[in-house]
């Protein structure tokens, strides 16, 4: 990991003194997405209520530029200006972006899935439809006790995929099937989420200063 990467890490929890503790757990995260995402893989990210707005959050700050510019290599630019000699506002306005997918955004697969399946497997069916191994299966669960998300994590396991954990402080029956578990220092469910953004804010962070 670059220098830098561990400093920008250092300096988001200098503002975040509770979660010094988990300094080891946030840089081993950055380490697995990012070579995630250098292998050629994805990231997949999953929620319920609050956290479901927590997993869009993730993917829309890894997906287009969070704290930098993420402009595009010389060599796309070169390709892309003799295919569209006369496009070069959209040339500009591209943005390196990575592969994160949020699994609560579609609302048609996930209403089919309630219908048909039922409502615990409105993210193992998902994955079970999405995943291959060497990617990654993000799930949030401020009890880590989250029936939807445990039926995926297990699922993502059996792809050959890996899981992070983001849960509160016990960390729940997710944690038993996660390769890396995020504890909040917290277990009240407001104060979990308040500390899952912080996470995620320094993850996304990290992984832009370490790929972009």
């Amino acid at each position: 990991m670059k220098r830098s990467t561990i400093e920008l890490i250092d300096a988001m929890l200098a503002k975040e003194h509770a979660l010094t503790e988990c300094r080891e757990t946030l840089v081993g995260a950055v380490e697995l997405i990012c070579r995630c995402f250098a292998d050629g893989h994805a990231l997949y990210v999953c929620g319920n209520g609050g956290s479901a707005s927590d997993a869009e959050h993730i993917v829309g700050e890894l997906v287009k530029a969070f704290r930098k510019k993420r402009p595009i290599s010389e060599t796309e630019r070169a390709r892309f200006a003799a295919l569209y000699p006369d496009d070069g506002a959209l040339l500009e306005h591209l943005q390196v972006g990575f592969p994160a997918y949020s699994l609560v955004s579609g609302t048609a697969i996930m209403t089919a899935i309630v219908n048909d399946l039922g409502g615990e497997y409105i993210y193992a069916q998902q994955a079970n439809a999405y995943l291959q191994s060497g990617d990654i299966l993000w799930g949030i669960s401020t009890s880590g006790n989250s029936a939807p998300i445990i039926h995926a994590m297990k699922v993502a396991r059996l792809k050959g995929a890996q899981t992070i954990a983001m849960t509160g402080k016990s960390g729940g029956q997710m944690s038993s099937l996660a390769d890396l578990t995020l504890r909040s220092t917290e277990q009240e469910t407001y104060l979990v989420q308040q500390e899952h953004i912080a996470f995620y804010h320094i993850i996304c962070a990290a992984v832009e200063e370490e790929l972009a």
